[in-house]
């Protein structure tokens, strides 16, 4: 398989104007699922993973991104160490900050003035101020 990926890859870069057709499609999916994930860094779910997803996809094509990618895993993984050493007081002030960050988002969004008319709530201060 890897035998394959790379003569198909050499096929598009002996032409310049498919690589750089190429490369320009690599690089806007690469930044649409790194913006992606960088929106959900701070939710409950898998938004790191997507981070190095995007990182991995635009490494594949520029080496600026392969160090970035490097850089940031090694970041990731002293953070994750160095947080996994802490109290439960500190891990309880993490989970307090993340839920505030997404309370207030969805308050900003417009969700709870949403769900609220569904169920009969027609409060002016569970509207989005935007």
């Amino acid at each position: 398989m890897k035998g394959r990926w790379h003569r198909w890859r050499a096929h598009i870069a002996a032409t310049p104007s498919l690589n750089l057709a190429y490369r320009i499609a690599v690089g806007v999916i690469g930044v649409l699922v790194l913006a992606a994930g960088i929106v959900a860094i701070p939710y409950p779910g898998p938004g790191w993973l997507i981070v190095f997803t995007g990182l991995g996809i635009l490494a594949s094509e520029f080496a600026w991104a392969h160090r970035l990618l490097h850089f940031a895993r090694e970041r990731y993984d002293t953070f994750m160490e160095w947080f996994s050493r802490k109290s439960f007081v500190i891990k309880g002030v993490g989970v307090l900050l993340t839920s505030a960050v997404v309370v207030a988002t969805l308050w900003l969004l417009g969700t709870f003035g949403l769900v609220g008319t569904w169920i009969g709530l027609d409060y002016s201060w569970l509207e989005s101020p935007l």
